[in-house]
């Protein structure tokens, strides 16, 4: 695959295993080599490309981020092409990589489940994951591959065109540092796919993400019927995140229908565009749900990646 696509396109292309996928990317001659993903006619080789970039930056063409687990050592090529990407331990490093809007690449690299003690990493509380102290085979394979260590100083990385790492922190231990996070790329690229379809409509397109990751032990503080969260919840995995339209920056959902209201129709409205998304990328598919406004937040969207189609 890699050498095919060097000889049609003059560029080079490793993979990485990313949080619940695979990231491939041009590399060198790469991006800046003047070849366009799009032709006027169609092209075997166009499409390959296009393809190829797809794997790069998500399918939305917005992620600005790569990640594997730490103690994973990246294939010889890899290391090779990028020592960057050979860091020693976990962190956020700079690959000296730019995608085709000239964008930065940063890799991050994660620290091993197995370095959580307990409850907690360091200092900062975690819990226990659902089946984290259960034995027997398939007991790993529900748990998060990893974290990412974020810092004061690493928090505001941009990892993908409009998200960075702070937007999905959990709300707790505000003055603990340094923090973990469990972010899987696949969740960004929908979130920034569900952004393009918005502006395509002519509405609104920043999104607020009011929930991202949350911590076992944060989570079950809401578990139950007046919490309204899942004991189980795909927050704790990395790849759920809890939305709403925000451009005027005031808090709250936008007026996404033109009735000169914000009420759960808006959120309705929201779901839907994530719907179409879904439906264009179903690689992409998960849950989604709309919330309506209580005394705490005004409406919003649930939206994941978990693999299946759920609604509630």
């Amino acid at each position: 695959m890699t050498s095919r696509i060097v000889r049609h396109f003059g560029l080079s292309v490793v993979r990485l295993g990313a949080l619940g996928g695979v990231v491939g990317f041009g590399l060198a001659a790469l991006l800046g080599a003047g070849v366009s993903p799009r032709r006027a006619a169609p092209d075997p080789a166009a499409d390959s490309l296009e393809a190829l970039l797809a794997r790069f930056t998500g399918f939305s063409g917005k992620l600005r981020a790569i990640a594997f687990p730490a103690r994973s050592a990246p294939p010889v090529t890899l290391g090779d092409l990028v020592p960057a990407l050979g860091a020693p331990g976990p962190g956020v490093h700079p690959t000296g990589l730019a995608t085709p809007a000239g964008d930065s690449l940063v890799l991050l690299s994660l620290i091993p489940f197995q370095a959580k003690t307990g409850p907690r990493w360091r200092n900062y509380r975690l819990g226990y994951w659902p089946r984290e102290r259960a034995r027997g085979a398939g007991a790993d394979s529900v748990l998060p591959a990893g974290f990412i260590e974020v810092t004061p100083e690493n928090q505001y990385t941009r990892v993908s065109a409009n998200f960075t790492l702070a937007d999905f922190l959990t709300h707790d231990q505000r003055d603990v540092w340094p923090k973990v996070l469990v972010l899987r790329l696949p969740l960004l690229d929908k979130l920034e796919l569900i952004a393009q379809a918005l502006a395509e409509k002519g509405k609104p397109s920043r999104l607020h993400v009011m929930s991202g990751f949350r911590t076992p032990q944060y989570n079950q503080l809401g578990v139950g019927p007046r919490g309204g969260r899942a004991r189980d919840s795909r927050h704790m995995y990395g790849d759920a995140a809890d939305i709403f339209v925000d451009a005027d920056r005031d808090g709250r959902m936008d007026d996404l229908t033109g009735d000169g209201r914000v009420t759960l129709a808006d959120a309705q409205y929201l779901l839907g565009v994530a719907e179409e998304v879904e439906a264009r990328y179903p690689a992409l598919i998960g849950g989604l749900s709309a919330y309506r406004a209580t005394a705490m937040h005004g409406p919003f969207v649930h939206v994941d990646v978990r693999g299946r189609r759920a609604r509630w």
